[in-house]
């Protein structure tokens, strides 16, 4: 018996010895002779992809690659197989290139695989083609302003209560319900209701920041994420985006009894569907509105977020918007009014690419975090980081529109973009027309979490109507 037990450890350990050379080997392959040798990065990052997992959970791999860009230069390396590009070239040369998307984009195919999406698509060639299906859709959707102006005014009015009862107001909740509540109205005929109510119900947007981290790291574990995400757990409604696909439904299924006075998004998609299914299919729509629902309103509140939050820090800047907008509206001019902390990574082309004069092998996964682009004084100047609005009123802004990423650029530009601005120019405009707005905490400094988005929260203001 003693025998068999010594012999049974001798075989474990050497088990576990051969396991360990093996890893070792990995990562002194990984680390000293790939490819990506030469690019600089975290030890870690060259080894393993847990460490751009782990600053992703994290919520703060944002400011880590922008750190890592300003110590190294325009190539990070932050996994074995993807660098971070912050060079001026990177737009045109990987966004604007009808390169293959990275992997990581098929996580946004919710709930699971089968329901593939213009975002999800990897493919450039595919991708262009169902985006053309939906693309009527969206060329309508301005016409659904008079009905989000509705949702503008329940907004004004809770600002309008606070400022009465001189209460502190969480805007930034009440902005996120607002961008929420346009999408319902826009694609689905029917706001939300969460300005109305007040509070997040049934806990869906609490749920979509969870999912918002959940997707920020799974799309870089496709195998365990298909095993994980499939129909069948689609069917059990058992999935970590099942509260997403369960909005969406509803949402879906009240539309679909709606009369045919509907002229909303869904109403050109379904006819789109109905006479012809093999152009867009019923689970394609699906998909596309689940995209929108869970990834449309976040980036719009955080925009307007991030306009009030930072003007009202400069009083001038405020007052200045605020005479601009007085002598717009006064003039007419204002009826003609109808801007992502992950990484966008591209697959290297067949024979490599080429940039900054360092070649890339086929299959390199080459990814722009627009953050690091927006903060880099090459393309900014050198108060890149400062306040100074004044930089867009200069007659020469053409390289700094080609690096604004804000909605992405090339095949992948977002398809909502003119939906979104319209949100943010009449909200913002609104705000700083009829309120002035201070933080309750002058020194307090907003929190967030840089995940799949990066929704900002926790400072709360006075508001007060204008005079």
């Amino acid at each position: 018996m003693n025998l068999y037990i010594w012999e049974t450890l001798i075989s474990w350990s050497g088990l576990i010895i051969l396991l360990m050379v093996l890893l070792v080997s990995v990562a002194l392959h990984r680390h000293h002779f790939s490819d990506l040798s030469d690019i600089p990065g975290p030890f870690w990052a060259s080894i393993t992809r847990l460490w751009h997992v782990w600053h992703i959970l994290e919520g703060r791999q944002n400011l880590r690659l922008k750190a890592l860009h300003e110590k190294h230069g325009p190539f990070v390396r932050i996994a074995p197989n993807e660098v971070s590009v912050s060079h001026p070239d990177g737009a045109t040369l990987l966004l604007r290139a009808n390169l293959h998307k990275g992997a990581w984009y098929g996580v946004t195919a919710v709930p699971d695989f089968r329901f593939q999406n213009p975002m999800s698509t990897t493919d450039p060639k595919k991708k262009m083609a169902l985006s053309k299906q939906f693309a009527r859709g969206y060329a309508k959707i301005l016409e659904s302003e008079p009905k989000i102006d509705k949702n503008i005014f329940d907004l004004l009015g809770r600002l309008d209560m606070y400022a009465e009862n001189r209460e502190p107001m969480d805007l930034d909740k009440f902005l996120t319900y607002t961008a929420f509540d346009n999408i319902g109205t826009a694609f689905f005929s029917e706001s939300f209701g969460f300005v109305k109510a007040g509070y997040d119900i049934g806990g869906t947007l609490r749920n979509n920041i969870a999912l918002s981290k959940f997707a920020a790291v799974a799309g870089f574990f496709i195998v365990p994420l298909r095993i994980l995400v499939n129909p069948l757990n689609s069917w059990a409604m058992l999935l970590p985006m099942g509260h997403l696909f369960r909005t969406t439904s509803v949402a879906i299924k009240k539309r679909l009894t709606c009369t045919d006075t509907c002229d909303d998004v869904l109403a050109h998609w379904l006819d789109v569907s109905r006479r012809d299914p093999d152009r867009l299919s019923l689970r394609e729509i699906e998909a596309q509105a689940n995209v929108n629902v869970g990834a449309g309103a976040e980036p719009v509140s955080s925009a307007i977020q991030s306009f009030i939050y930072h003007v009202i820090q400069h009083p001038e800047s405020w007052l200045k918007i605020r005479s601009e907008i007085d002598n717009a509206q006064a003039r007419g001019s204002c009826l003609d009014l109808v801007p992502t902390t992950m990484g966008l990574p591209r697959m290297a082309p067949k024979n490599g690419i080429t940039i900054a004069g360092r070649h890339f092998q086929e299959g390199t996964i080459l990814s722009i975090s627009p953050q690091v682009v927006h903060s880099s004084k090459e393309i900014w100047g050198a108060d890149a980081e400062e306040w100074n609005p004044e930089r867009w009123m200069s007659g020469n802004t053409k390289d700094m529109e080609k690096n604004w990423l804000v909605f992405s650029a090339g095949y992948m530009m977002c398809p909502g973009r003119h939906f979104a601005r319209m949100q943010i120019w009449k909200i913002a405009a609104s705000l700083v027309r009829d309120y002035d707005i201070h933080q309750v905490n002058p020194r307090n400094v907003w929190k967030y979490q840089a995940n799949f988005t990066a929704l900002t929260h926790s400072w709360p203001v006075y508001v007060r109507k204008r005079q």
